[in-house]
């Protein structure tokens, strides 16, 4: 028996990345500008923005992407009521299905979503540089990074883009057609997705395993199981991490000083809202309120010198 091997082709191949960030701005956020030679794509995880490519602006809203090709002019604000959660990642590649691309803009299914987190999540483990340090032009490589973490960067990147254009090859034009659920949800994740809804509802008061499974006439097991196997925690851990994404966005809209935020949503006392918010984010809510700031405060400068020079 003669065995021939078959060489398989590469559709989309990623040269090197360039950035990949995970902002949490403040709800006055605008970044006036700039272009560059290589890709960028921006994911809007939370809030509304609006962005421009070279001369046209579009809204996009939680759970839309737009992409940004080679030395197209690109610039950001934020104009909805919620502080924005914002993917950015730039990379170079030379092939010619990155065409499809060009002026293109998405709303993006759950499982399109979670790619992105697979990639924030492997970018985490493999990168020494802050993912929300908007001045990084250059990302450093951790040391002893989990083995062949680089390369998964660049897979989940490629799948990511391959199947975008596989699920997005009938849509024409640039406008993004938003739904009230994203594409092709799954039984599982419908269910999901109304039970987040129910804690998002109930994001300010206390809740247990118990009233979620009553609420929904579902078995302890099965929600533990649906939440473990689509967000990889149980539901009380995902609850608690709503809440403090919910203190962080309070944080940086400033309507609230930190003991309003911890009687608002729910928690005991000051110090236990402060302990969580630490074991969550590695930092106090003031020290969180004070690197927000300067982190804006550092974009702004930065603009006012480049519109200086």
């Amino acid at each position: 028996m003669t065995y021939v091997k078959t060489t398989l082709q590469h559709s989309i191949d990623i040269d090197a990345i360039i950035t990949l960030h995970y902002f949490e701005y403040m709800k006055n956020f605008e970044f006036k500008g700039e272009s560059h030679n290589f890709w960028e794509f921006l994911y809007v995880d939370k809030g509304t923005v609006a962005v421009r490519a070279d001369d046209t602006w579009t809204t996009l809203y939680t759970g839309d992407i737009i992409f940004h090709q080679p030395n197209e002019f690109h610039a950001i604000k934020s104009i909805g009521k919620d502080s924005p959660n914002l993917v950015v990642m730039s990379f170079t590649s030379s092939s010619q299905a990155m065409s499809f691309f060009v002026n293109k803009s998405f709303t993006l299914s759950m499982e399109e979503r979670a790619m992105i987190s697979r990639i924030i999540t492997e970018g985490r483990h493999t990168l020494a540089t802050p993912m929300h340090i908007p001045s990084v032009e250059q990302v450093q490589l951790k040391e002893h990074a989990p083995f062949g973490s680089q390369q998964m960067i660049l897979l989940y990147l490629e799948m990511f883009l391959i199947t975008l254009i596989r699920e997005h090859q009938e849509e024409s034009g640039t406008s993004i057609q938003h739904k009230s659920s994203p594409e092709k949800e799954s039984a599982e994740q419908e269910r999901l997705s109304e039970i987040l809804k129910y804690l998002e509802y109930h994001i300010c008061e206390k809740l247990t395993v118990k009233d979620i499974c009553n609420e929904f006439s579902m078995s302890r097991s099965y929600v533990q199981l649906l939440f473990h196997e689509q967000l990889n925690c149980g539901v009380i851990d995902y609850f608690n991490q709503m809440k403090i994404q919910r203190a962080k966005d309070i944080i940086r809209d400033g309507s609230m000083n930190l003991t309003e935020i911890a009687y608002f949503l729910s928690y005991s006392s000051l110090p236990y809202f402060s302990k969580q918010f630490r074991l969550a984010t590695g930092m106090s809510p003031s020290a969180y309120a004070s690197s927000i700031k300067g982190i804006t405060d550092a974009v702004y400068e930065a603009e006012e010198r480049n519109r200086d020079l």
